[in-house]
């Protein structure tokens, strides 16, 4: 089994390759340097460590969007080409054929993750600039995870890829959520009901603000503890995500 699931993540990988995905990482590196070089050169104090936090910002919001993107508008074009039916036709396990897809776009997070992970170390140490990366490689592959679950059950390129950004943004910002909820003072029966609602999802969802915080690179306070939760949570979450994805493909008739 495990050769057909290194052989179809080797060709998922190719076809990122080949739709000059490499290109489209580079312009994006390129234009948000330009844009936190632009704010360090106007800002009147801590430019640095401004252009620092603009910078992982906006690299980590673009690596975010082109995995999603790609993950989902490539299980589309498979579906649409029938090319995901000629695989699944193949006298192998579904399970296979998943895995293999998951493998690939998770190599293919490796890519953003090291050439934005190298930007760090221009504001930081080499340790917290690794420990950066490999948080934003976590959250990728998180990401992707969610993206190839949301194609096998909602079958269409724009659900999709709102559910994912919607999962991504809801997961970054429940914690801030939370703390409102538990901080607004005196609250009648709906604020109460909000609030616990928001303790359902922080509960529910992976605690994203945790992950490839831009703290490390401006104020290098990052430790290994924290990497190792971020790991901890990545590991549980994505094998969550595969079950959930294999169970959805398995009911699936071809």
């Amino acid at each position: 089994m495990l050769a057909p699931i290194l052989t179809i993540a080797r060709y998922t990988l190719l076809e990122a390759l080949r739709n000059r995905l490499l290109w489209v990482l580079a312009v994006l590196a390129l234009a948000a340097l330009g844009l936190s070089g632009f704010l360090h050169a106007v800002a009147l104090t801590e430019s640095r460590q401004i252009q620092a936090a603009l910078l992982a910002a906006l690299l980590r919001l673009s690596a975010v969007f082109l995995i999603a993107t790609f993950v989902v508008t490539s299980m589309a074009r498979e579906a649409h080409d029938k090319g995901s039916e000629l695989l699944l036709a193949l006298p192998l396990p579904r399970a296979a054929y998943l895995l293999g897809k998951l493998g690939g776009f998770c190599l293919l997070a490796l890519l953003p993750a090291l050439l934005f992970g190298a930007f760090g170390l221009f504001f930081a140490p080499p340790a917290q600039a690794a420990l950066w990366c490999a948080s934003l490689l976590c959250e990728l592959w998180l990401v992707a995870g969610f993206a190839l679950l949301c194609m096998f059950t909602l079958n269409h390129v724009l659900p999709a890829l709102a559910a994912t950004l919607g999962f991504y943004l809801l997961a970054r910002s429940v914690a801030a959520l939370q703390l409102i909820g538990q901080h607004s003072g005196a609250a009648d029966a709906g604020q109460r009901a909000i609030a616990a609602g928001m303790d359902l999802l922080a509960f529910v969802l992976p605690a994203l603000g945790r992950f490839t915080r831009s703290e490390w690179l401006v104020y290098h306070d990052g430790g290994w503890l924290q990497l190792a939760l971020v790991l901890g949570q990545t590991a549980i979450y994505l094998l969550l995500l595969a079950a959930a994805a294999l169970f959805d493909l398995y009911r699936k008739e071809f």
